[in-house]
């Protein structure tokens, strides 16, 4: 969100004015041919970048270079368009219009990071010690009976979200440290040592006590093994990642048909998603239902990234059926990759 809503404003800054004052002056101004002519360039690039962003997330989960041609030939998946049209507008509205609000209202990560802090952790922070009370100072004066702080406003300019160091900690800081580096240019300006705003600790600012080392710490030590145990249970996740999806629907209407020869007919939709970068050719068996025989469907092939749904049709002659519904199970073998098996278990049925 913070790195949207930078290339909104700079965007912004080009077009209309380079301080947040002067794009005022221009909203405020009278339309004219040049307001609406920047108004429109802003918002096209706006909804470009949200297009490209809608488009790059769709290509995290699908071949980039297909996606590109059917883009262009007007051939996308319908999934793929109400995707891209979700981040197109999404992110229009969220780094152009809401801003530093999404950090306020929608955003999870300001109250993830005050549920991890305590008095030790370092944070950019404002030392009210040094700087109360506060006073503006004129160039060539000196300061007297007053401290560090000019209230020059400067630290509020620059944050992302808006809030004032200077009020304390608040749920709306993502401890980017922009404040940090605003302050320190201004007390070279007057002549003060930096340090003003700072990463310092509760303890630190209020107690004067002395940082204390990570490594004498309880909670990081807890925070560790979290993260290990979360990146595990990822690299596990994608080790053990299927290189296919498979799965089998039986037709509700009408669930069995009755042949002219007296056997029992279900039939099925078979979906294969092949999330490997090759070809693959599958064979189909049936088992665990004794004389089941496959019919309308014994080999199929998938391209990459593709997903290929057909029809197939299980017959079972009617003495075998010993009940209404009974378990069948749908085997596919992959060729020349005996480590891919395809297994789904399924139900027949028949006349009670």
């Amino acid at each position: 969100q913070t790195v949207w809503t930078d290339i909104f404003t700079w965007i912004e800054g080009k077009i209309e004015g380079s301080t947040p004052q002067k794009v005022m002056r221009f909203n405020d101004a009278p339309w004219s041919v040049d307001k609406v002519v920047k108004k429109t360039v802003k918002h096209f690039l706006w909804l470009l970048i949200g297009l490209l962003t809608g488009i790059s997330f769709v290509a995290w989960f699908t071949d980039a270079y297909q996606l590109w041609v059917d883009l262009f030939s007007f051939n996308v998946a319908m999934f793929a368009v109400i995707v891209i049209t979700a981040f197109t507008f999404g992110t229009y509205l969220f780094a152009g219009f809401m801003r530093e609000q999404v950090c306020f209202w929608l955003c999870p990560y300001a109250r993830l990071q005050g549920v991890m802090y305590d008095q030790d952790t370092l944070l950019p922070a404002y030392d009210a010690e040094r700087g109360e009370p506060r006073g503006r100072i004129k160039k060539g004066q000196e300061q007297q009976d007053r401290g560090s702080c000019v209230d020059c406003h400067v630290c509020v300019a620059v944050c992302p979200t808006g809030i004032d160091i200077r009020k304390g900690q608040q749920e709306g800081c993502i401890t980017c440290g922009l404040c940090i580096d605003a302050c320190d240019s201004i007390m070279d300006k007057v002549k003060q040592p930096r340090g003003l705003i700072r990463y310092a600790s509760y303890k630190e600012l209020h107690h004067n006590d002395a940082p204390i080392p990570l490594n004498k710490r309880f909670r990081v030590y807890v925070y560790v093994v979290i993260l290990f145990a979360s990146l595990a249970g990822i690299i596990n996740g994608f080790m053990t990642l299927s290189p296919t999806e498979f799965k089998v629907v039986h037709e509700r209407q009408p669930l069995y048909v009755r042949l002219s020869d007296g056997s029992i007919q279900n039939k099925y939709t078979i979906k294969v998603l092949n999330k490997t970068k090759e070809t693959i050719v599958i064979d189909f068996k049936l088992e665990g239902l004794e004389g089941a025989t496959l019919h309308g469907l014994s080999t199929m092939s998938v391209a990459p990234g593709k997903i290929i749904p057909v029809t197939a049709l299980v017959r079972v002659p009617e003495d075998a059926m010993i009940s209404d519904l009974m378990p069948i199970n749908f085997i596919g073998e992959v060729e020349d990759n005996s480590a891919i098996e395809l297994h789904y278990s399924s139900m027949f049925i028949g006349p009670k």
